[in-house]
Parts: structure tokens; sequence; C-alpha cells
């Protein structure tokens, strides 16, 4: 049997995109093989460029969300750089962008412009908070955004609330401009038309609150902050171990308390404790619910604590770093890693979620240099290396 292609194979977008909400929209397409075209600045590029130098020399945001792409460097402010663009787009398929707000329309790249003059264009526009309202005009930077959706708020302590450790805003709204624009797609399959596409990160995020945004709206009080604790479950927590590791486990109903306190606790008789048989009534005495658990595992090892909650069928995880995530053995067994170019030599990267059986395997190409591949692409919309030459001594191209 023929193996399919990629799903996005023949299209072509053109992106003048930076930080992390717009490249990992468009990474997502390029991994399903699209070709992407990312428009940089001349004096430095993308600035998520400069964030760190953790990735062998390279920024880790850049490396994560921008392989896979060909780089070309402009200058927009000259009319010369924003013509370019222009001739890219003109053969384009999809057209993403998360210029600060105004700055496209100012330019002539929002999606509404760029659509009326190229119908089958899709063309998205990310913002921070919409193109209207009285936060329109309002910077975003992803932090910001989580303050403003209230996901600050049910994250962290009793005490404290803190930020997500990923960038939360940016992924929500890059997941629904990937698939808006697959939407998109569809669509312009069936009518012939592309059309415009609008995310905001305050939106995106905002309907990620949805638990506790109902449970509040609802329910009448916002769901506690708790750490690792479920607000209304217990035991649901991380219990330290006797290696020094910590190990999470849940506890959903009252059957499953029972196998607990007989197989790990070894304790039988507070299956059917008054004070403790019901979930109810171990969230109503945490304190004395934790301080079994916590003994009980206390004694093991991590590993001897993950056996027995296992054998006895109660869901559990260990509390993993980040380094033993890069040795995770389920992603080892499943060969979720691949190696991908850069400027910096090879560097390890997951293969993307979506996994298409009977198909191509995700096209992870290398992370481009800045400019890299300016003259390719010039060459390719007619000019001469007399013209890009010109070009690159006046400082509109890099």
């Amino acid at each position: 049997m023929d193996r399919l292609p990629l799903p996005l194979e023949g299209i072509t977008v053109v992106a003048v995109e930076q930080a992390v909400a717009a490249p990992f929209a468009t990474r997502q397409l390029a991994d399903l093989g699209a070709r992407v075209i990312k428009v940089e600045r001349v004096d430095g590029g993308d600035f998520a460029r400069g964030y760190d130098t953790a990735a062998h020399g390279l920024a880790s945001h850049f490396v994560w969300c921008n392989r896979g792409k060909e780089s070309i460097a402009l200058d927009l402010k000259d009319p010369r750089g924003l013509d370019l663009v222009r001739r890219l787009v003109a053969d384009a398929d999809v057209f993403v962008q998360n210029l600060a707000q105004g700055a496209a329309a100012r330019l002539g790249l929002d999606a509404a412009t760029l659509c009326a003059a190229h119908p089958r264009l899709v063309a998205v526009d990310i913002s921070g908070y919409g193109a209207s309202g009285p936060y329109a005009d309002k910077r975003a930077y992803d932090m910001l955004v989580q303050c403003e959706a209230g996901l600050v708020s049910v994250t962290g302590t009793p005490e404290q609330p803190v930020k997500a450790g990923i960038p939360a805003a940016d992924i929500a709204a890059a997941m629904y401009a990937f698939s808006g624009v697959l939407a998109a797609l569809v669509r312009r399959g069936t009518t012939g038309r592309g059309g415009p596409v609008q995310v905001s990160m305050l939106d995106a995020l905002a309907e990620w609150m949805g638990h506790p945004l109902h449970h509040s709206m609802h329910g009448g009080t916002p769901p506690a902050r708790t750490g690792l604790a479920h607000a209304v479950i217990a035991p649901y927590d991380a219990y330290p171990t006797a290696d020094g590791g910590r190990v999470l486990l849940s506890v959903q109903n009252d059957r499953e308390w029972r196998r607990l306190a007989e197989h790990v606790l070894g304790r039988p008789e507070l299956g059917t404790d008054p004070g403790l048989a019901t979930n109810a009534a171990r969230v109503a005495d945490r304190a004395r619910t934790d301080e079994l658990v916590g003994k009980a595992l206390g004694a093991l090892t991590a590993d001897e604590a993950v056996a027995r909650l296992e054998a006895a069928g109660i869901a559990c995880a260990r509390l993993r770093d980040l380094w033993e995530v890069a040795e995770h053995p389920q992603l080892a067994a499943r060969d979720r890693w691949r190696e991908v170019d850069s400027p910096a030599g090879p560097l390890r990267a997951l293969l993307p979620p979506i996994t298409l059986p009977g198909g191509d395997e995700a096209r992870m190409g290398e992370v481009p240099a800045l400019g890299q591949h300016t003259g390719a692409l010039l060459r390719a919309v007619g000019m001469t290396d007399d013209e890009i030459a010109a070009l690159r001594r006046d400082g509109v191209v890099a």
C-alpha cells in the first residue's frame, strides 16, 4: 500500500512573525509538510533569537518554534522590502502575522486587506486582545495575558498565585491559529475562497479557563489554589518518598480508598473508618488523610511506591524534573525523539504530537540561520543577483 504524503505538502505559508504565538503555529504547519517562509527583521531577526543561548548557543524558544522554515530578512519599513513581501504573498496559500496591534494594517499586511487582494489566501491576524474593544491597543505578552485571563489566580498555593511555567497564552493562541488555518483551508477546498482568521491570546486562554470559569460563574466560588493537591478530591497530591523523590497519587472514589488502605497503607480498617470512608470526609480532614498517606509512602523509595500503587490499581505518577522528562522511558520506548539540524549542529527534538499512521513522518526540518534563504527566495521571485546585491548594500535585505 502506498504511503500517504504529509497533508500540507504543496501549501506555502508566509509569516511575518516573532516570539512564540505565530512561530509555534506556523511550525505545526511546517511539520505537516507546508513550506513556511519566515520574514524576519534585518537587524537581528525575530527577537526570540536573543532570549537566551541555552540550546548550544541558540535561543531555546527559537529552536522550539522555528524548525523547518526558510528565513528571509527584510526591512519592511523600506518600500522595496514591503514590496518583496507582497510578491511572496501573491504566490502563497496562507499568511500569518503577529505584529503589534495596528502595525500590520499600516503596512497593508492585515488579513482583511490581503484577503481582499487575494481571494484564495487564508490570512491570520494573531493579537493580544483582539482588533476592537478597550484593550485592543494594549501591549500583550504571555504573562500579562495569563493574569488578565485569570490563569494566575487559580495556579499556585493558597498563599501565593503563580504563573504557569510555560507560555500558556502564547501556546493557546498558536494552537487556535493552527486549527483555524486548517479549517479555513478545508473551507477553501469546498468554496474556492480563503478568508481572514482572527485569534487573540486573551480569547484563547479564556477558553482554556473553562472549568474554573464555569465553576465560579455558575457555582458561585472560584476553585481554591491548592498547589499540587486537588481542591475537591483527597488524597490527590504529591508525597515525598524515602529516596528524595515525590510520587503523586489520585484516589477517585471510595472503592479505591479501600484498596489504598489495605494494599499501600497496610491498614484495611481505615477503608471503613467513618472519618475517612468517603471523599467528603477525607477532604474535610485532609490533614489526617495526607498524614496517613505521607507516612506510608515516606517509608518507600519512589520505585517501590509506584510499584505498590500500581499493584493496588491506584493511579499515580512520578514528579519528574526536566532532565528526567528528556529521558522518559515512555518517550524512548515509542521512539519519539529525532535530531533536527541547526546552525549549532544537531539538536534533539520531539516528534509533534499529531501522528498520522500510514503516511510520511512529520517533516522536522532544520532551524534556519537569520536570512539563510534570502538569496534563493529573491531569485525565485525574479530578482537578479545584481538587484539582490544592491538591496544588501542598502540594508533592505540581509
